[in-house]
Formats: C-alpha cells, sequence, structure tokens
C-alpha cells in the first residue's frame, strides 16, 4: 500500500523509517518537514507498518509513503514470531522494489518495530543511515543498529550510556523534534479566556495522556474532582482520550474543561502553569520547551519500562516530579498539588529545570546535520 506523491526525478530520496506509535512518526515528520525547508531538493519517503498509528497518519500528510507487513518482536508469545519473520520478508521484498525505482541517498530511522526492516536494507546495501533517539532508555532497534549509524541524535543526552557499540562521536545530544513554541509566546491571559477560565489569579493544572487517555491518570483526577477537593483557585484543562471522554465529560464546571483530544497542543500549553502527564518522550519534550512543570505518572507497560526511565531521569534533573502509577492516587495527586500551588519557589524551581532541558529547536538541528552528510 503506496502513496506515491509528486517527486521530481532530480530529487535526493531519503527514507524515513519509523512508527508503530505516534512516539516514533511524530519525530520524523517534524525532521522530514525542517529537511525540506532546509533542502527542498531532498524528497522525504516514509516506510511504516500497516498495522501502527502511521496508517491513519501519514495519508493525511505531504509525503509519499509505504505501509509495509511489519509485526513487532513477540517475547511473551514467542510462537507469534513466525508472524514477524513472514512479514519481515515480505516487506524487504516491497522495500527493494521501492530502492530499485529510486535509490535512497540515506535512511532515518526514528524506532519502532517498523523503523527494522528498513535499517537492516539500508546496512546491507551500505547506504548510509542516521537515527533519532527519543528516550532515555532507548529500544532494542536503536541499540542494535546504532553501532553502524553515521549518527545518533539524542532526545536524552543520558542514553548514550546505553549504546555503548556506537562510534562515541556520533552521539549528537540534540534532544527530540517537536514543534518549538511560538515567538513571541502567545498572551497567557487570553490563552487561559480563549479556556473559558478567568484570565487572572490562580493557576492552570493541565492534564493529558495522549490521543487514547490514560485510565490510571483519569480515574485518579475524577475520583479528586469528585471529592471537592480542588482549590477553588485552581482550574483544570483535562484531555481524557477520546475512549473515555463519555465517561468524565460530567465533571466539567466553571473551573474545570473537559476534552475528549487537545489538538494542536500549543492553546493548552500557553495557558497552562503546570501539568500531569505520562512521561513519553515527545509529551516531556514539549513541556521541557514551554516552560511546564510536570507531575509524570509513566505507563509501567512502555517498552522496557522506558516512561520510567524518563520520568525519573527529567525528576533528577529538577524538572519534573515522578510518581510511579502504583502510587497515583487521588491522595497521593491532592497532597503534590497543594504542596507545589503552597511553595511557589518550588514551582518556580521545577518550571526554571524544565526550561534547561529544552530543546525548541533540534528539528532544525537534526535537519541540517542530516543535509551536511548527504
Amino acid at each position: 500500500m503506496a502513496k506515491r506523491g509528486s517527486a521530481s526525478p532530480g530529487g535526493l530520496r531519503v527514507f524515513f523509517a519509523g512508527g508503530g506509535t505516534g512516539g516514533h512518526l511524530y519525530p520524523g515528520l517534524a525532521i522530514a518537514r525542517a529537511l525540506k525547508q532546509l533542502r527542498p531538493d531532498i524528497e522525504p519517503f516514509f516506510i511504516g507498518a500497516r498495522r501502527g498509528i502511521e496508517r491513519d497518519i501519514l495519508p493525511t500528510t505531504e509525503f509519499a509513503h509505504i505501509l509495509l507487513d511489519l509485526h513487532p518482536l513477540y517475547r511473551s508469545k514467542v510462537w507469534n514470531n513466525a508472524e514477524t519473520v513472514r512479514g519481515a520478508i515480505g516487506a524487504w521484498r516491497e522495500l527493494a522494489r521501492v530502492a530499485a525505482e529510486r535509490k535512497p541517498a540515506a535512511v532515518v530511522g526514528t524506532g519502532g518495530y517498523a523503523s527494522g526492516i528498513a535499517l537492516a536494507y539500508a546496512a546491507a546495501h551500505r547506504i548510509p543511515y542516521a537515527l533519532q533517539e527519543q528516550n532515555s532508555y532507548p529500544g532494542l532497534t536503536m541499540r542494535f543498529f546504532a553501532r553502524w549509524a553515521r549518527e545518533v541524535y539524542l532526545g536524552y543526552p543520558e542514553a548514550r550510556r546505553y549504546l555503548g557499540k556506537a562510534k562515541p562521536e556520533a552521539l549528537i545530544d540534540t534532544g527530540n523534534p517537536i514543534e518549538p513554541p511560538p515567538s513571541p509566546r502567545p498572551d497567557r491571559a487570553a490563552a487561559r479566556a480563549a479556556w473559558g477560565l478567568p484570565a487572572e489569579g490562580g493557576r492552570v493544572l493541565l492534564v493529558f495522556g495522549g490521543s487514547q487517555g490514560a485510565r490510571a491518570i483519569n480515574s485518579a483526577v475524577a475520583e479528586w474532582l469528585r471529592s471537592g477537593r480542588r482549590p477553588s483557585d485552581l482550574f483544570v484543562i483535562w484531555a481524557t482520550g477520546k475512549g473515555t471522554y463519555d465517561e468524565f465529560a460530567s465533571l466539567a464546571t466553571s473551573g474545570v474543561v473537559v476534552r475528549p483530544y487537545i489538538a494542536p497542543m500549543r492553546e493548552a500549553y500557553a495557558a497552562a502553569d503546570l501539568a500531569v502527564a505520562r512521561a513519553g518522550a515527545m509529551g516531556t519534550a514539549e513541556m521541557c520547551a514551554w516552560g511546564i512543570p510536570s507531575l509524570l505518572v509513566p505507563l509501567p507497560t512502555a517498552a522496557a519500562d522506558h516512561q520510567s526511565v524518563n520520568a525519573r531521569t527529567l525528576a533528577a534533573a529538577g524538572a519534573a516530579v515522578y510518581i510511579p502509577q502504583a502510587d497515583f492516587t487521588a491522595s497521593r495527586l491532592d497532597a503534590t498539588l497543594r504542596e507545589l500551588l503552597g511553595n511557589p519557589d518550588e514551582l518556580t524551581r521545577l518550571a526554571k529545570g524544565a526550561a534547561a532541558r529544552a530543546r525548541p529547536n533540534a528539528a532544525r538541528e537534526i535537519a541540517a546535520r542530516i543535509a551536511a552528510l548527504l
């Protein structure tokens, strides 16, 4: 399944391989757009999985792409790996056909099972490739292919310790490629008013857990709101996720805005003073870019528990408060919020810690380095 696009014969084709989740797909899109702005003659071509989020997202973008029958590596149900092998063989043939039509000048891998076959093809055919690792603990694909990469762009500099087989000079601390906050920043009073909240006074708490929401976060927030413990001067913007919105929509009040999904997020970031969120790489990068202190509740079932590593890393850097999901209750939420709101100096310290981790121009920096490699 492919979208051919309107490529010109003379341009340089660059394969972008990654997906399965938005955390692996959106960085590739950000880099590709920055690369296209820098070098209009470069033509990004995306390689993804039919079963990943890219099947819904890539057809809405400006980029040519192909979706392959790729599967993850099944660690517990090992018998399912027969599907993984079968899909990989077919995907290799499809990829070879696309590359034969027009050989890529380079491959950019952004992780996840959707990137492995393209990176293996690049290694086998001596096509230069670069990697972008979003998390503080790299995934299996990244750890394996980093040893042959021309460059590896690190979202967290702490990931370096797990990539010992890569060339040290190839590991580049760039931060994660995100849409940077606009300059000048939106007026906070106007942003609050746009959400129907008072333009002045109090604080605004942003709660979100991705497009599907986060059941553990939603349940604790709902119990906290129902208990009546929310301070009257703490206003809430809450994205529940599309699947559970109907369950929580009735909790909306004059001081609590409940939405199934927020896109673009900049409207919420502009109004927020602090946040409760998962610890995915892109969400944390965005909050740091906006200088928003956060209470991070990692998804414990994320691959290799990488979200917990992200959360602990940011907490150690003074950029966030880490709360394991098992400990995240309405009472813990209330106590933590009251502690922070009652100590403005601590809230300011966390905001400065978040801003110190910010790398808002990462997409442009990575694009420039890829262009130099070409």
